[in-house]
């Protein structure tokens, strides 16, 4: 059995293919970042990496059996800014149309297709008419502490719901306290966290972003109270200004902090050190661009190909 993974990250398929107890022979992988290849040959060494996807062609494969991929969203995400919301003409999510190629040229037996969930309706069309059927949408929330609403084209059987047996943020914390139940959806923005304190909370509590871990219960009502009294409804510009002109003591929110990397790979569901070769935000940068690998296991675990059982699949490396 062959698999090709297109815009393969750190291969969070082949986490979720061994999860799945789906063995394969051949593991081929496109990407082009080279910390999420780094992490990949780590941990999977007999990958057989292509390199962009733009210039594999099927022809040059042997048959593929399965064709996996995560098109990039970054065009077509709510997330985004408005004017980077250009859709499926985007140069970054314009991608999927290699994908789509591909799909054509190597006729896998099996294929797999992740996406955004806040895409527009137009884009969901058009890629539900290209890859001829209905996404199925899951959000991460269900197996693991994490929102993540995504859509998943498919033409592997079988394909239900996961139960709701996802554990909450402040169950898998290292420590301190959330005021949410699930942490917000893992971005590759993650990477590059805002530093001062007040930036954090406003970032958080204002429009809506990452995820903070406070000192406890009452340290997040004290930094709610406060930012009410003296910035609600600012715009991060005008807090800066108000903070020079009225001398605002800003100590309580002092202790506030971001998920650290392994509660990131919990909210992931990718193994314990999957990433522990790269620093925090190198780490955050990957997990935001990747899949949440039980949501995955369970898809693929709807597979039936006649050689899996009897065929050795690469497993993680001996680190």
């Amino acid at each position: 059995m062959n698999v090709l993974s297109l815009f393969d990250g750190m291969s969070c398929g082949q986490i979720a293919l061994q999860k799945a107890g789906i063995k394969y022979d051949k593991y081929f992988a496109s990407e082009i970042k080279p910390l999420g290849i780094k992490v990949t040959q780590e941990n999977f060494p007999n990958t057989i990496q292509l390199g962009s996807v733009t210039e594999i062609e099927g022809k040059d494969l042997p048959k593929i059996d399965l064709l996996i991929g995560g098109s990039p969203c970054q065009n077509l995400s709510k997330a985004m800014a408005t004017e980077h919301r250009k859709g499926l003409e985007g140069e970054k999510s314009g991608l999927f149309y290699e994908y789509y190629r591909l799909f054509k040229e190597t006729n896998p037996t099996y294929f797999f297709l992740e996406n955004v969930g806040s895409m527009s309706k137009k884009d969901e069309a058009i890629i539900t008419e290209l890859m001829g059927v209905e996404p199925i949408r899951i959000n991460s929330k269900l197996v693991s502490p994490q929102l993540r609403n995504r859509l998943y084209w498919t033409n592997i059987p079988g394909i239900k719901q996961p139960k709701n047996n996802g554990p909450l943020l402040n169950e898998i914390l290292t420590d301190g306290w959330s005021d949410r139940d699930k942490a917000r959806c893992l971005l590759e923005s993650d990477s590059r966290p805002v530093t001062t304190p007040i930036k954090m909370f406003h970032r958080y509590y204002s429009p809506g972003f990452n995820t903070l871990i406070f000192k406890d219960q009452y340290h997040y009502i004290n930094c709610k109270n406060h930012y009410e009294t003296h910035f609600k409804d600012l715009s991060a510009k005008q807090i800066d200004e108000k903070i020079l002109t009225e001398n605002i003591d800003l100590e309580v929110y002092n202790g506030l902090r971001f998920m650290n990397q392994k509660e990131m790979e919990m909210c992931q569901t990718i193994p314990k050190g999957y990433t522990k070769s790269l620093t925090r935000h190198e780490a955050a940068g990957l997990l935001g661009d990747g899949w949440t690998v039980d949501v995955i296991a369970h898809i693929f675990k709807g597979v039936n190909y006649p050689s899996t059982k009897d065929r050795g699949a690469s497993g993680f490396a001996d680190n």
